[in-house]
């Protein structure tokens, strides 16, 4: 993986990630109320997944704009080395190596949006492009409090 570091905004390669959790499927405006149900879900239920790489952070993954069913909705998911055994309710989720814009955000989940303005003016200003048509994700610390967590948000980008 490499990184460089501009102004709180980082840009990030990851290698593929494996994906094991929930995908969740709702109206719009019900994300903000089923994500965290669905994190704290996978919670009680990480020691059903295998070969976990960190338990303590959770993936969420989308696509922000993609007209098929397959890539519709949210993934709330842990790392995993390799796909063992995956209970029968969950879904596995391959996201290819990608490079992102990467900026953190600490606070409550119903202000991420304001994270998010600020991270795409940053790519605007810096002359990348939005891949909005692939995986973006955030990357979870902490979730269980919706009024204060700790996540990484990676959006998609080329130069």
């Amino acid at each position: 993986m490499s990184e460089t570091t501009i102004m709180k905004k980082t840009i990030k390669e990851l290698d593929e990630l494996k994906l094991v959790g929930f995908r969740v499927l709702c109206s719009a405006d019900q994300y903000i109320v089923e994500i965290p149900k669905a994190s704290l879900r996978l919670s009680e239920r990480i020691s059903e997944i295998k070969q976990a790489v960190n338990p303590l952070h959770q993936y969420g993954a989308f696509v922000v704009e993609d007209n098929t069913t397959d890539k519709d909705g949210y993934w709330v998911c842990v790392e995993v080395k390799e796909y063992e055994d995956i209970p029968s309710d969950m879904v596995t989720l391959t996201v290819p190596s990608q490079r992102y814009a990467v900026t953190s955000h600490k606070g409550a989940n119903y202000k991420i949006m304001n994270s998010y303005d600020e991270l795409h003016k940053w790519i605007d200003d810096n002359n990348y492009s939005r891949l909005k048509e692939k995986w973006h994700l955030e990357k979870f610390y902490s979730w269980n409090d919706t009024e204060n967590v700790d996540v990484e948000l990676y959006d998609t980008i080329s130069k």
